[in-house]
């Protein structure tokens, strides 16, 4: 059973937006195919991985690799919109900082 917590919810929401901008990047005309298709297989990696144990990796590897995967697309841009990669960085930045405990929220972390 999985428990509801804001921390999952914060990294539920973070790699739901790297899967979605990985698919518009996907979906528009430009250069960036290869960054949206790797965007959309380790977004995809990392939401497995707050579920299932057995996914190779934890998640906060994933969780770094997705953010530097998305960082990377933020800098080459292309056509797509900007809104969607910066929110799914701030969200899995948030997520990093509560879920290593350099920061501590009561009742988020």
């Amino acid at each position: 059973m999985i428990t509801l917590s804001w921390l999952l919810v914060i990294a539920l929401a973070g790699g739901a937006l790297a899967l979605v901008d990985g698919i518009l990047r996907l979906r528009g005309r430009g250069s960036s195919t290869i960054i949206g298709v790797i965007e959309i297989v380790v977004a995809a990696l990392f939401l497995l991985s707050l579920f299932l144990p057995g996914i190779p990796w934890g998640s906060l590897v994933l969780g770094i690799v997705t953010l530097v995967v998305l960082v990377v697309a933020l800098i080459i841009g292309g056509r797509t919109r900007r809104a969607v990669t910066i929110a799914a960085l701030v969200f899995l930045v948030v997520w990093l900082i509560l879920f290593n405990r350099w920061l501590v929220i009561p009742g988020v972390n």
